[in-house]
């Protein structure tokens, strides 16, 4: 496992999504076949952390089929010790080689975590996770919050998460490190169906 097999991975997933945004979809790996040998087990070469929102399927919008992508999804992306430990598990024993944090234009959960009113219930907490995501990555103090558009915040969170990932001791952060597992965000536009890598 190397570096260039996470690169290799994060091309299979882009050019995926390029059929995706033509309408050129060719649903690879969803037949009975390969159903069937995926029950000896797994070996996905993607993570992908994204958003629960139900426009933004990974398998769909990157064109995949069973046993491809690895997905791990809430609202926001939020990273915590279940999505950690759901990274661990696919690339130390999986064997995946890339993760990707995928995030989207117009995200309902940053757009609740930009807002001043604090909300109730468990939804209280998926606000304030993400929005000391966005406070963090963008270099402030974790209660205050400097960017101000909502794409700067979704970006802002997209870049937090990687941070946590990258850096997530004892498992991840030292194969990050080694170059066996590549950690990348990425932005997902509704309107277009194009995923953007961000730099």
């Amino acid at each position: 496992m190397t570096q260039y097999t996470g690169y290799m991975a994060l091309q299979e997933l882009l050019l995926g999504n390029e059929r995706y945004v033509k309408g050129d979809m060719r649903h690879p790996d969803q037949d009975n076949w390969n159903r069937e040998q995926l029950v000896k087990g797994q070996t996905p070469s993607a993570v992908v952390i994204g958003c629960s929102d139900s426009r933004v399927p990974p398998s769909v919008v990157f064109d995949q089929g069973l046993g491809f992508i690895f997905t791990c999804r809430s609202p926001g992306h939020i990273v915590d010790d279940v999505a950690l430990g759901s990274v661990e598990y696919a690339v130390e024993h999986l064997g995946a080689e890339l993760v990707m944090v995928l995030g989207h234009s117009s995200c309902g959960a940053v757009t609740l975590a930009m807002q001043e009113e604090i909300v109730g219930g468990h939804l209280g907490r998926v606000q304030k996770l993400v929005h000391d995501v966005i406070a963090w990555a963008d270099g402030g103090e974790v209660d205050v919050i400097d960017v101000t558009t909502l794409e700067e915040a979704v970006e802002a969170n997209v870049w937090g998460a990687v941070d946590q990932i990258k850096t997530a001791e004892p498992l991840i952060a030292p194969l990050v490190h080694s170059g066996k597992v590549m950690v990348v965000g990425a932005i997902y536009d509704l309107a277009t169906g194009t995923v953007r890598v961000l730099k």
